[in-house]
């Protein structure tokens, strides 16, 4: 299957994606988390973004700053001058999503786009990086996916949202259209599973493929669970293991 979009151009190899960069120290989401999956060897980060009061994308998972800062508050309710003085687990601060892109020029970065507030600040800064090429915009909502899409001079890769990615995986039981119930996106992300069952089989992978789809699973951390995956056909893991993945991958001659 030829990739629909550069993005996904991995030289017919499976994509493995840190999720919120790698850190066993709760670290997730800094540009030292960032680093250290780049210097593992990963070609792809995942990340999320809310757009700070100011309009300054800011690279981080919750809407607000409690849980994993020393900081309090909704970022979308600070100015960047604020954002910027919290420490992600009291010693890292929090990244804007331009760092993230301008720093390592040649690694692809998934953004999900977590709140109105990011559309325009996520847009603005693929636009002033051009990283077009390298980025794949999605969110859980389609409207604001959709929303931010608009603002760009390019296309960009995309995956389902939320309700894309069920009315999907609901068709695939009952033999729907794929291209009615996917849409005009380039890739599915699924959940792994919902506690112990399985979402994701075989024929739901086959499926997406004949649709002319890629199926990236997350967030898969351990290592029978993606060599599971990986042995249905797969084409990218989202884990938080990022040291586990590489493993796999490298036994596997897919790394």
């Amino acid at each position: 299957m030829s990739p629909r979009h550069a993005y996904f151009d991995n030289g017919g190899k499976p994509v493995a994606l840190a999720h919120r960069g790698f850190s066993r120290e709760g670290l997730e989401n800094s540009m030292k988390a960032f680093q250290a999956a780049v210097d593992l060897g990963f070609r792809y980060l995942e990340t999320d973004a809310h757009g700070s009061r100011d309009g300054v994308a800011v690279a981080l998972h919750d809407a607000t700053l409690d849980r994993t800062t020393d900081a309090t508050g909704a970022v979308s309710d600070h100015d960047w001058a604020t954002v910027r003085r919290a420490r992600i687990g009291g010693v890292e601060p929090v990244p804007k999503l331009e760092d993230v892109l301008g720093t390592w020029p040649d690694v692809k970065v998934n953004i999900d786009v977590k709140e109105s507030s990011g559309i325009e600040p996520v847009a603005s800064v693929i636009e002033r990086t051009k990283a077009h090429d390298r980025v794949c915009v999605g969110s859980f909502s389609a409207a604001r996916r959709r929303a931010t899409l608009k603002l760009l001079s390019k296309p960009v890769a995309t995956p389902a949202a939320e309700r894309e990615a069920i009315a999907w995986w609901l068709g695939t039981w009952v033999g729907a259209d794929p291209e009615k119930t996917i849409g005009d996106v380039d890739a599915l992300q699924i959940p792994w599973r919902n506690g112990p069952v399985p979402f994701i089989l075989r024929r739901h992978v086959e499926a997406a493929h004949r649709a002319g789809r890629e199926v990236h699973i997350w967030t898969v951390n351990r290592r029978d669970h993606m060599q599971h995956l990986l042995d249905i056909g797969v084409d990218g893991l989202v884990s938080d293991r990022a040291d586990i993945l590489k493993d796999v991958l490298v036994s596997r001659g897919q790394w």
